[in-house]
């Protein structure tokens, strides 16, 4: 499908980089947010909105994660600021793009919450050995890319994910990073390979089930209606 195409997502993500009228600042659930070159605009894409409505964080923080809170790939700290926001106690914000976690600091700092908020360079878990969480979220680069693509810049790693590598480790890795009560928790969408998702969900010993979906526009370049879902992951039984 056109939709899953990864050329289309380089598009995407060359575009937001170089447009003309890409904001310094943005805004996003009633608030203001910096954004820094080369970090993924939550403006062109439905993605983090989509995020922000599933953890319960449109709806005040009787709805949203409790306890300690770790972002995979936080971008620019939309999601992780929100949660501290909500009451989280500890929130960490971590990516594998530089600029991406100074961004999660500067908005964590333009809100308020830097006492809370840890902003950690790491790809996945490999910044955060031995620790656990009450809650581990990641909205993935769930475009799948062909097994021998390479990045040309930090920036792709936001939109595709060549042969599902990452997702293979989140999904092995991420189960050992929760506290016993924990849960892990995946956004992901029908951009990318459902399917095979879930095989590769079976081939690491994990099952996958839909917690909550919704039919959102694409984003500024495309009118397509796309299948956003927040999946659980949990250790298969047996």
């Amino acid at each position: 499908m056109q939709v899953q195409s990864y050329e289309r997502s380089l598009q995407r993500s060359h575009a937001s980089l170089t447009r003309d009228d890409r904001p310094r600042v943005f805004s996003l659930a009633g608030r203001e947010w910096d954004l820094l070159d080369e970090v993924f605009a939550p403006v062109y894409s439905p993605s983090t909105e989509a995020a922000i409505g599933f953890l319960g964080l449109a709806g005040g923080p009787a709805d949203a994660p409790r306890g300690s809170f770790l972002e995979i790939g936080c971008g620019s700290g939309v999601v992780a600021v929100l949660s501290a926001l909500a009451g989280c106690r500890r929130v960490v914000a971590a990516d594998i793009s530089r600029p991406a976690v100074r961004n999660a600091a500067l908005n964590a700092a333009r809100h308020g919450v830097r006492a809370r908020l840890d902003a950690v360079h790491s790809d996945l878990f490999s910044g955060l050995p031995g620790e656990r969480f009450d809650t581990v979220f990641w909205s993935s680069n769930y475009v799948r890319a062909p097994d021998t693509y390479t990045y040309g810049s930090i920036h792709e790693a936001a939109y595709v994910d060549p042969g599902y590598r990452t997702h293979r480790r989140f999904l092995a890795q991420s189960t050992d990073a929760v506290t016993g009560n924990g849960r892990v928790l995946l956004h992901f969408s029908d951009r990318g390979d459902v399917d095979r998702l879930h095989e590769i969900a079976a081939e690491c010993g994990r099952t996958l089930r839909t917690v909550a979906s919704e039919l959102l526009v694409e984003g500024e370049y495309s009118s397509d209606l796309v299948e956003h879902m927040l999946l659980e992951v949990t250790v298969a039984s047996g």
